[in-house]
C-alpha cells in the first residue's frame, strides 16, 4: 500500500512532462509553419521581385528601341526635309501657268553702207536709199504654252518695216513711167505672225489651227542658216511667204528621216487676213540622211485675190527644190524654184519665172565661218523676157557667245533690162523708149550684220 501514492505521483509527472513535450512539439511545428509560411511568402515576393525586374527590364529594352528607332526616324526626317520641300515645290510650281510658258525672242540688225545706182546714176531725193545707218530688219517675240502633252499654243508678233504713206508724203520719186510716186518706207510696224493651237496626236502627226509657218521657206531657212544676213530665195524675190492664216498638218518619221507639211491657207500672208471664194494649198516633203538633205515642194491657188467681184483668170502656182549636204564643218546647197501666173491671177496675161541660189559656208574654227550665196532669177517670161536679177553676197561670221552672231558681210545685187522689186527694194532701171533691153540697176551694201536670240 505504501507504494501506491509513490507511483501515481511518478505518473503524473510523467504526465506533465508529456504534455510539456506535446506542448513544444506544438510550439515547434507552429513555428515551422510561420517559418514554412514566411519562405513561401518570401520566395513568392521574390518570385515577383523578379518577375518585375524582367518585366522592368523587359521595358527599358523596349523603351531604348523605341528611342533608338524614334532618333533613326528623326534623323532620316531631317534629311529629307530638303527633298520634301523641294518635291513639295516642285508640285506646287508645276502647276503654274509660267511653268509650261517660254518667252523667246530673234532680232536680226546690221549697221551698213549701201549705194544704189539706176542706169548708172545714183537716185537722189525721197526715194534714195544711198548712205550709212543701223537698222533692225525683223524682230521676233514669240510666247510658247503647253497646255498638256497634246495641246500648245504660239504667239510670235513680228517688227518689221512698213511701206506706205505718212501725213508728210513719204513716197518715192521713182517708177514706170518715169515719176510715178509709189509707197516708200514709213517706219516700223508690229505684226501677228504667228498665232495658233496646236495638237501633237504624236510626232507623225501635229496639227495646228491659225496663223503658222509654211511648208517651203522655213525648211529652206533651215537649210541655208544664214537668214540673218539675207532672205532666202523665193522669199527675197517675193515669190513665197513664210506664214499664213489656215489649217497646217505635219510631222516627221523616223526620227526626222522624212518629214512631210500640208498647209489650206487664205493666200494673202499673215499679215493680209482675207475671206476668200477659194482657199491655197502649200505643200512639202523632206528628207535628211547623215548630213544629206532634200525636199520638193508646191504651191496652188488664187492668192487671196479670189473674192467676191474680182474675176480671177488663172491659179498661181510654184515648185519648189533643194537638196545640199550638211555636217559640223561645212554646209552646201542648192535651192530651185519655177512658177506660173505668181503675179497674173486677176490679169488676162499669163507668165512664167523661174530661179536658183547656190549657197554654201565653211566652219575653219569654233566659233567661226565663212559663208557666201548666189542667185539667179528671171523674174517674168511674157511681158519682158530680157529682164534678170542676179545677187551675191559673202562674208565671214564670228560667234562671240552662243545665241550671237555678228558678220561682216558684202551685198551686191544687179537687175538688168528693166525694173524689179526685192526685199532690197525696187532695183533696175527703165529701157530706153522703144527698146526692150539697156535699163540697169545696181544696189551694193557692206557693213555688221547680226543677230540674238534668247
Amino acid at each position: 500500500m505504501a507504494h501506491a501514492p509513490a507511483a501515481e505521483s511518478s505518473n503524473a509527472a510523467l504526465l506533465k512532462q508529456i504534455q510539456a513535450l506535446q506542448k513544444q512539439v506544438a510550439d515547434l511545428a507552429a513555428r515551422l509553419n510561420a517559418t514554412e509560411a514566411a519562405q513561401r511568402q518570401t520566395t513568392a515576393s521574390v518570385n515577383t521581385a523578379q518577375s518585375a525586374a524582367s518585366s522592368a527590364v523587359a521595358q527599358a529594352v523596349q523603351a531604348q528601341s523605341a528611342a533608338s528607332a524614334a532618333q533613326t526616324a528623326a534623323t532620316a526626317a531631317s534629311k529629307s526635309v530638303p527633298a520634301t520641300v523641294k518635291t513639295e515645290l516642285a508640285s506646287f510650281t508645276k502647276n503654274e501657268w509660267w511653268d509650261s510658258t517660254t518667252i523667246s525672242g530673234r532680232m536680226y540688225f546690221d549697221f551698213s553702207n549701201v549705194e544704189t545706182r539706176v542706169n548708172g546714176v545714183k537716185p537722189t531725193g525721197a526715194g534714195s536709199v544711198n548712205g550709212t545707218g543701223f537698222n533692225i530688219k525683223r524682230f521676233y517675240l514669240g510666247v510658247d504654252h503647253t497646255f498638256s502633252p497634246v495641246f500648245a499654243g504660239n504667239l510670235t508678233m513680228d517688227v518689221s518695216n512698213v511701206v506706205g504713206q505718212t501725213g508728210n508724203g513719204n513716197f518715192t520719186s521713182t517708177g514706170t513711167p518715169e515719176g510715178t510716186n509709189l509707197p516708200a518706207l514709213v517706219g516700223k510696224g508690229f505684226y501677228v505672225k504667228k498665232a495658233y493651237l496646236q495638237a501633237k496626236l504624236n510626232p507623225a502627226l501635229i496639227i495646228r489651227v491659225g496663223a503658222a509657218d509654211l511648208p517651203w521657206v522655213p525648211f529652206a531657212e533651215s537649210a541655208y542658216g544664214y537668214r540673218h544676213i539675207e532672205n532666202t530665195l523665193i522669199d527675197r524675190t517675193n515669190f513665197g511667204i513664210s506664214a499664213d492664216w489656215g489649217v497646217h498638218v505635219l510631222g516627221d518619221f523616223g526620227q526626222g528621216l522624212l518629214s512631210y507639211q500640208i498647209s489650206v491657207v487664205d493666200g494673202g500672208g499673215y499679215r493680209n487676213v482675207k475671206v476668200t471664194r477659194s482657199v491655197d494649198v502649200e505643200g512639202r516633203i523632206s528628207v535628211n540622211y547623215h548630213g544629206f538633205y532634200a525636199g520638193i515642194g508646191g504651191y496652188s491657188g488664187d492668192r487671196g485675190n479670189n473674192v467676191q467681184g474680182t474675176p480671177t483668170p488663172h491659179t498661181a502656182t510654184r515648185e519648189n527644190a533643194v537638196i545640199g549636204y550638211k555636217n559640223k564643218l561645212m554646209n552646201a546647197g542648192v535651192e530651185y524654184y519655177h512658177s506660173k501666173n505668181w503675179n497674173n491671177v486677176t490679169t488676162v496675161e499669163t507668165d512664167t519665172t523661174d530661179g536658183y541660189s547656190a549657197f554654201g559656208n565653211v566652219n575653219f574654227a569654233p566659233t567661226w565661218s565663212v559663208f557666201g550665196r548666189y542667185d539667179w532669177i528671171k523674174p517674168t517670161q511674157t511681158s519682158n523676157d530680157n529682164l534678170k536679177d542676179q545677187y551675191y553676197n559673202f562674208g565671214i561670221q564670228w560667234e562671240p557667245v552662243k545665241l550671237v552672231d555678228l558678220a561682216l558681210v558684202y551685198k551686191h545685187e544687179a537687175v538688168d533690162n528693166g525694173i524689179f522689186g526685192t526685199q532690197n527694194g525696187v532695183i533696175g532701171g527703165p529701157n530706153p523708149t522703144g527698146t526692150p533691153t539697156g535699163g540697169h540697176g545696181s544696189y551694193r551694201e557692206i557693213g555688221l550684220f547680226g543677230q540674238f536670240r534668247f
